[in-house]
């Protein structure tokens, strides 16, 4: 285990620039920034007490991973499992799934672009969480098929197959598949 020193520095390097997608992965699973903030909190000072063990690959896997964990804990803990409510991304990321208003866009094509951003964060959120959580890991986080299944501990098919399955919910869900 290395010094409190040398771990708060290898926390600086490892821990401290994933930060941001730890907080928006812990939005998505719990719903609610306030509750994100809590989760993360949790998470690095688990992530700051593992630093040693940490193996020198995919820093933001190992992060998020954690936060993973951290997450459904505080979820069996503070909430019954039938009432998980999820807000909309745009609640919980302050934008809209990373859109930003066009000024070129005139107000009826901005008035459809917010509608469809609506629509597939209605649709993500409406997604089982299995289907949701890997979603949210590979298209927003932008973590791999291996990295995702190391995370989950089941196979890399698994995580292809679940979101296959997400992607075809939402795009049914949103009018968009036959």
């Amino acid at each position: 285990m290395p010094g409190n020193e040398q771990a708060a520095e290898l926390f600086r390097q490892i821990v401290v620039p994933h930060l941001a997608d730890a907080l928006a992965l812990a939005r998505w699973l719990t719903g609610s920034a306030h509750d994100a903030e809590d989760v993360v909190q949790e998470a690095s000072i688990r992530a700051f007490g593992a630093i040693g063990s940490y193996e020198g690959r995919g820093q933001r896997a190992w992060l998020l991973s954690i936060v993973r964990n951290t997450c459904f804990t505080w979820l069996a803990k503070n909430r019954p499992r039938e009432i998980v409510l999820i807000g909309s991304a745009a609640e919980m990321e302050g934008t809209e799934l990373g859109l930003h208003e066009d000024p070129g866009l005139d107000p009826e094509a901005e008035l459809i672009r917010k509608a469809d951003t609506a629509a597939v964060e209605a649709a993500i959120a409406a997604l089982p969480q299995l289907y949701r959580e890997v979603l949210v890991l590979h298209d927003i986080n932008g973590l791999s098929y291996k990295e995702i299944a190391a995370m989950l501990s089941v196979p890399m098919g698994t995580i292809m197959s679940r979101l296959s399955r997400a992607r075809r919910q939402i795009a049914m869900q949103i009018g968009r598949a036959p």
